[in-house]
């Protein structure tokens, strides 16, 4: 068990007197707002501050982040209040502690919603202070290795959270050492028996491999001090949960992966280690394929080195990653060597990693301010917690990180949102490509964009960045709320019209008391839910009508109808039905769908022969005089079989500026086929000449309009 003493001696490897005094105090505070207080295990519950200290005192974090350590449930499980912390131990402190306290006075339907709740309250603190999440990491392996104490069920779910937040996390910030401690602990309480059978196994292989890795580290390190090269050679052991999930993952056997021997070469600079590179290339033969240049281009987290797997003696499979001793260090610590440089000097790798990571932090603050709700934000991040990255050039040469399967909707998501949101095509290595297709390694990304394009719901099938999955909803939510408004607002205008009123001259006092009884804030929150079809436009209007407005005028309503102008640019909030595809020229009502809108139909169809005549339900619409979209229509035809029909067919369409979409043709038993045909058309004028075109040619016999 450490001591405060023992802690102190560390301390005094990078840190001064004065700082050293200040992490004691902040210790003894905490002992005093703790008194009385036990972990499950039964010790002082101060020994717990006391080892998460420890562990950032490993990873040589500043003393401010040791005293947060030292405080961290001190507001949450004491008297103490935050104001009183932070008079005694200043801002900065305190607002780390703020950061890695809990939230244990909310309530919360689900465990997962609790989870994700936690872990945005987290991201918003790591945006304040970076620091917060080393702290958070340090506490929650402290709390992993002590798992014991608890009951089973709380060990299964204490280690899935684990292993779904915070070990993806400190893998996110490069602190590989961390990780592999949680996943192992987090595995061992999630899965004992299988660990125990994992663990029982690498041991008995481990004495069957020490001869190999023993002649294999031999050859290595002799080859490079016959080239005069300095360094260290290591034989690197496999976690047993990274064995157990690329068995799982890859559907292979546990000697399958034992096969592979692993080794890390650390040398002095970067020059060595290309230079290393040739060195074990000359000493055994390389996998085709399957090296990996991650000094050049770095990971996402951070993470420097060369791997590259080679045919080695035995006919056994050698791993091996080569690196400076700095990148070695970035690699087990991640951002928190940052602080251990601050301290000794300047060090291009722990800053550049820092660096990435603060922008990932402000790259989910963005997303979290654009999520509908926590649970939302989470599954946004995941994708970006579980990365294999693809490297991918912009046509200046900016080297551009992705995770496996992105896309150039991604690509132009992680140029700039205003670039994604104005896509409208790609090029891949100069050839026109769809913006679908998964990108690889290498590739040349160029975006093509036009000013009036905007972001498509359909991207959401095939698009695997959180930044570009939030941006895109919150594109669509944005103008789904505006067109909703906008609907609203001319659906109320209208039946107000019938009452011979305006929006200017509706009841104050009936919109307040209507607007409190259905919690909505603002007239606009009322304008969006008449436009999504959730509350009638008819019976709003009535209740907003004026108190003076003539009892004649809703009598005599249905003789002065307003109508509706139908511009086709509403947008998501207005849809054509598919049953009979009204076009302009059509006699056309509108249906409120409930969640939908306005949905719209001609006169005459049959689905809404019933409740045309119910002024709640039904609108009455017109087409505005100038409308430039186009519609589709649905025709069929009966026609006599003869060769090149089809592209006659849309030739003759095409002709009449007509843009076919689909034809099936079927045959039957008779002399004449059935040819179907989706097009699009402006107006009904525009159709007729269509028809007329196809009517004329010689082989069709019949065409009517679906």
């Amino acid at each position: 068990m450490p001591t405060v003493d023992a802690l102190s001696d560390r301390l005094t490897e990078y840190l001064d007197l004065q700082q050293i005094k200040a992490v004691r105090r902040a210790y003894f505070y905490a002992e005093q707002a703790h008194d009385g207080q036990r972990r499950k295990s039964g010790e002082p519950y101060v020994t717990h501050p006391l080892a998460v200290a420890s562990i950032l005192a490993g990873m040589h974090m500043d003393h401010q982040s040791l005293m947060a350590a030292m405080l961290h449930d001190v507001i949450e499980d004491t008297e103490v209040s935050r104001d009183g912390l932070e008079g005694q131990f200043g801002q900065a402190v305190t607002d780390i502690v703020d950061g890695v306290s809990k939230l244990t006075h909310l309530e919360f339907e689900t465990r997962a919603e609790a989870q994700a709740e936690n872990f945005q309250k987290m991201v918003l603190a790591m945006a304040v202070d970076i620091r917060v999440i080393l702290v958070k990491l340090a506490d929650r392996l402290h709390n992993m290795r002590t798992l014991g104490a608890m009951p089973p069920e709380k060990q299964r779910r204490i280690a899935r959270e684990t292993l779904d937040i915070y070990a993806p996390v400190a893998a996110r910030l490069g602190m590989r050492d961390l990780q592999l401690e949680l996943e192992d602990l987090a595995f061992q309480s999630y899965h004992p028996m299988r660990a125990k059978y994992i663990r029982r196994a690498v041991v008995q292989a481990r004495g069957q491999r020490k001869d190999v890795i023993t002649s294999i580290e031999e050859a290595l390190r002799n080859r490079l001090k016959q080239e005069g090269m300095g360094g260290s050679v290591s034989g690197r052991e496999k976690h047993l949960y990274s064995i157990y999930s690329k068995m799982k993952s890859k559907g292979i056997s546990f000697a399958e992966i034992m096969d592979v021997f692993a080794f890390r070469v650390v040398t002095d600079s970067v020059d060595d280690c290309y230079r290393a590179l040739g060195v074990v290339h000359n000493l055994y033969k390389p996998v085709p394929g399957r090296f990996k240049d991650y000094i050049a281009i770095p990971k996402a987290n951070g993470y420097q080195s060369l791997h590259t797997d080679l045919f080695g003696a035995r006919d056994i499979t050698i791993e091996v990653q080569i690196r400076t001793k700095e990148m070695d260090a970035v690699a087990s610590q991640g951002i928190a060597e940052h602080s251990h440089y601050k301290i000794y000097g300047d060090s291009n790798s722990a800053i550049d990693g820092y660096n990435r990571a603060r922008k990932w932090v402000q790259g989910l603050l963005e997303m979290q301010k654009r999520a509908g709700n926590s649970m939302e934000f989470i599954e946004t991040v995941k994708s970006d917690l579980f990365p294999d990255e693809v490297y991918v050039f912009s046509p200046k040469g900016r080297i551009y990180e992705l995770p496996q399967g992105a896309t150039a909707v991604d690509f132009a998501y992680a140029v700039h949102t205003d670039v994604g949101n104005s896509c409208v095509s790609c090029r891949i290595n100069r050839h026109l490509s769809p913006l679908s297709q998964p990108l690889q390694s290498g590739q040349t990304v160029e975006i093509i964009t036009t000013p009036s394009a905007q972001p498509n719901m359909a991207w959401l099938n095939f698009v695997i960045t959180g930044k570009a999955r939030s941006a895109i909803r919150h594109f669509i939510k944005v103008q789904h709320r505006g067109e909703s408004i906008e609907l609203g607002r001319r659906l109320l205008t209208q039946f107000l019209t019938n009452y011979g009123s305006s929006l200017d001259d509706i009841d104050p006092i009936a919109l307040s008391t209507l607007l409190e009884e259905a919690n909505f804030k603002t007239f606009d929150e009322l304008l969006e839910d008449i436009g999504m079809g959730n509350r009638m436009a008819y019976v709003v209007a009535r209740r907003l009508r004026p108190v003076e407005a003539s009892d004649n005028a809703e009598q005599d309503d249905s003789d002065s109808k307003a109508t509706l102008s139908i511009q086709g640019t509403e947008g998501m909030v207005l849809h054509y039905a598919r049953c009979c595809g009204p076009i302009p020229g059509d006699t056309i009502t509108g249906h409120i769908s409930t969640g939908r809108g306005l949905v719209i139909h001609r006169t005459d169809c049959r689905n809404i022969a019933f409740m045309k005549d119910d002024a709640e339900k039904c609108v009455y619409l017109e087409w505005a005089n100038t409308i430039d979209e186009e519609f589709i229509v649905n025709l069929d035809l009966k026609v006599e079989p003869e060769r090149g029909l089809i592209a006659t067919l849309a030739t003759t369409a095409a002709g009449a500026s007509a843009n076919v979409l689909k034809i099936d043709i079927t045959e039957t038993d008779d002399a004449l086929n059935t040819v179907h045909m989706d097009l699009t058309v402006k107006d009904r004028v525009h159709l007729a000449t269509v028809m007329r075109k196809l009517k004329a040619l010689t082989a069709v016999y019949k065409l009517i309009r679906v």
